[in-house]
């Protein structure tokens, strides 16, 4: 995944870890929790714990790890992803909170009802944890599989929801 050089971050303190956000002008690009699998090289991207899309994301955050809000309500930037990609994150939206789906669901819901594994290779590479609920997402039998972030977390968020 490529980055808009005018990509900025900051620094996240998330009750499951230390998380990373990143925007460009006017939306969110990117929400990951330190050391997960797929995450880019945010070292070159200029700090800011101001900018609006941030604050608005961190604000949000707080509410949902807080149990308070659990529908996020944030301007989102997908184009870092291929097309495939970007169907199958926008797919992922579409989850309820509280509920999962199977990686096979989100093939069908794209009308790819065969790329099962390219949807799961799709859904690793979700570069918006947790707003882009890919924690929501489990194997065909229900069994609690893959998580870019850990799949510790994807337990805990699973719970904050209170749907395991």
């Amino acid at each position: 995944m490529q980055f808009s050089p005018d990509t900025i971050r900051c620094d996240y303190a998330s009750p499951l870890g230390p998380m990373v956000l990143a925007a460009r002008a006017h939306a969110l690009v990117g929400v990951w929790f330190v050391g997960q699998h797929h995450q880019p090289d945010w070292s070159l991207w200029p700090g800011d714990t101001q900018h609006p899309v941030l604050l608005q994301t961190a604000r949000q955050l707080d509410a949902y790890f807080a149990g308070t809000m659990r529908q996020f309500d944030l301007p989102l930037d997908l184009g870092n992803g291929t097309d495939f990609q970007q169907s199958v994150w926008r797919a992922l939206c579409a989850i309820e909170p509280g509920h999962t789906v199977s990686y096979g669901t989100i093939s069908q819901l794209i009308g790819k009802p065969t790329a099962v594994r390219a949807v799961g290779a799709a859904i690793g590479r979700n570069p918006l944890s947790i707003v882009v609920p890919c924690h929501r997402v489990v194997g065909a039998n229900g069994a609690l599989t893959g998580y870019a972030g850990g799949l510790d977390r994807k337990i805990a968020l699973l719970q904050l929801e209170s749907r395991l």
